[in-house]
């Protein structure tokens, strides 16, 4: 992907265009409704993403291909998302926000929908390929989209809400997916979420204001952005955290296989899945005060998780333990690095997130072609130690991002007014 970096960029081009008038007293409420609607679409987009963890020997039995290469189904989404969000962001940044948040979801249908009928897998792929292009759009348009729709001192709040679908599909989502799986077939799964897909264009078209776009000539400052202090180690960290948690969470029903535990698989993700929900609930009571110890403890957490299934895999409570583990470090960090690129960020938040996007899934990618590789040639164990070995300097980065990316002290949020709220329809 070759992206256009732009280094001479003024302070008003980093800011929004938007004139829209102030919002009435009636347009004050805090509108749940719509950021509900907008972790809707966070929970179809990353379950989407994700779901082919939970039903890997079902896919790969149905479509005729290795565990290892069914796994590819997530790379190539990861893909699709890494090619679309920073591009199509710029591309249209003109576009009236309700009728891209609605286009971009239409297309999760038609991804899903071809996903559950189709028996031949370069079919699937080219449709999960298409799922990955919306969903780095949609990943990259929900965080700007949740703070305006409430005045700067509730932006955390709804922020919070808008983004907690994707961990909220992690950690429910997947395992449901396969437990369905096991219990009729995984094109259902599929099935499923295009008729849960279709009910969420309902839902944002009667609860989501609509907000004007940018000028068509406005341009991302993507050197400017990278060269803020904090953002580039906080896009490293998000990438390697996401890189080592997925090589063992896309080929966790392989990896678990050989301990006799096939029939467990949904009972792991369902373990991993409660203890995130956990994970969720202590970050949102915390992170305005502990940032940078909730991200420190993530990437430790995560390290004593994978060193546990490397040493004591034999044991099936211990595998259960690490689990939990796993869950406790992953829950939060979505909402830590995006908090902590917002902070960073300032004013060129919206470019960041979608920066931000795209390293996540990289690291989404690499882990399934890394994984993959590392399952047909080293064998299972051998995902657990390379979870290891990539979480360490993931940790070291951490503590060494002190001063800038995650600092010791929570920093002032941005208080400049974000474009006023839209009542304009769809």
């Amino acid at each position: 992907m070759t992206l256009t970096l732009m280094s001479d960029i003024d302070d008003k081009d980093m800011t929004r265009t938007d004139t829209s008038p102030p919002p009435s007293p009636a347009d004050t409420r805090f509108p749940f409704a719509g950021l509900l609607a907008l972790a809707a679409t966070g929970f179809i987009t990353l379950l989407t993403e994700t779901m082919p963890a939970g039903m890997l020997p079902q896919m790969s039995r149905d479509l005729g291909v290795s565990e290892a290469a069914a796994g590819q189904s997530i790379t190539i989404f990861a893909i699709g998302a890494i090619l679309g969000a920073v591009p199509l962001t710029r591309a249209t940044i003109g576009w009236q926000r309700k009728h891209l948040l609605l286009f971009a979801i239409s297309g999760f249908a038609v991804a899903n929908t071809v996903t559950a009928l189709s028996d031949n897998f370069s079919f699937t792929l080219a449709a999960r390929f298409l799922g990955g292009i919306v969903g780095g759009l949609l990943w990259a348009l929900l965080a700007g989209y949740a703070r305006r729709m409430v005045p700067p001192h509730q932006r955390g709040k709804a922020m919070a809400i808008a983004m907690a679908g994707g961990t909220v599909a992690l950690s429910v989502g997947v395992p449901a997916a396969a437990f369905l799986a096991k219990v009729v077939e995984w094109r259902f799964a599929f099935g499923i979420i295009t008729v849960a897909t279709l009910a969420l264009i309902v839902w944002v078209i009667a609860a989501v204001p609509n907000f004007p776009g940018q000028h068509a000539d406005a341009r991302l400052p993507l050197a400017s952005t990278f060269r803020l202090p904090g953002v580039a180690p906080i896009l490293v960290v998000t990438l390697t955290f996401v890189f080592a948690h997925n090589i063992l969470f896309t080929y966790i029903a392989p990896f678990l296989a050989p301990l006799g535990m096939t029939g467990e698989v949904d009972s792991v993700l369902l373990t991993f899945g409660l203890v995130s929900l956990l994970s969720i609930w202590i970050t949102g009571v915390l992170i305005d005060r502990h940032l940078r110890t909730l991200m420190i403890l993530a990437c430790a957490l995560l390290a004593a998780a994978a060193f546990a299934l490397s040493v004591f895999s034999g044991i099936p409570a211990l595998v259960y333990a690490s689990a939990a583990l796993w869950g406790l470090a992953f829950g939060g960090t979505s909402t830590l690095l995006q908090t902590a690129i917002a902070d960073a960020a300032g004013t060129a938040g919206d470019v960041a997130q979608a920066l931000l996007t795209t390293c996540w899934n990289i690291g989404i990618a690499a882990g399934g072609i890394i994984g993959g590789i590392a399952l047909s040639a080293l064998g299972t164990p051998s995902l657990s130690w390379i979870t290891l070995a990539l979480v360490i300097p993931t940790l070291a980065i951490v503590i060494g991002a002190r001063r800038h990316g995650f600092p010791g002290r929570a920093l002032k949020h941005d208080t400049t007014p974000e474009p006023a709220r839209s009542t304009t329809t769809a």
